[in-house]
């Protein structure tokens, strides 16, 4: 497996933000977060993300865009989850964007949920084949 994380300065036209989640617009704030919160009681040990395509990326379509994760898993096993469901080939890049940043690849979704999650208690990833969208590594003191 071949993960390429490339550093880059945030610039003022970033991905996530200006992304529209497909998620987002087809339930309402209300409904999404009764949803996260059913799931964070029923499964306290698992985290609910959502993962969706990036703009203008070249990459297929995930068949689904809801996962539960356990907490432990590292952002790079569910790179490597991923890679597998829109059948990546290893010489192809994947990057994820949290909130603007590349998250570190032996960062867990666990910690990756307590910093970025979205009111509504999901855990919201872009894909892309790119990292010009101004993404961030995040780093780790």
């Amino acid at each position: 497996m071949k993960i390429i994380c490339i550093q880059r300065e945030k610039t003022s036209n970033l991905l996530t933000s200006k992304m529209k989640w497909a998620y987002k617009e087809e339930n309402n704030f209300e409904k999404r977060r009764a949803e996260g919160d059913k799931i964070r009681r029923k499964y306290p040990d698992r985290i609910p993300v959502i993962v969706e395509k990036a703009p203008k990326s070249r990459l297929r379509d995930l068949d689904k865009k809801k996962y539960l994760v356990p907490s432990d898993l590292t952002v790079g096993q569910f790179y490597f989850l991923i890679r597998k469901r829109i059948q990546l080939r290893p010489e192809d890049a994947l990057f994820f964007f949290v909130n603007n940043v590349i998250p570190q690849t032996m960062t867990t979704m666990g910690q990756l949920y307590q910093d970025h999650h979205e009111e509504d208690l999901f855990l919201y990833i872009a894909y892309s084949d790119e990292s010009v969208y101004g993404g961030e590594v995040e780093k780790k003191d």
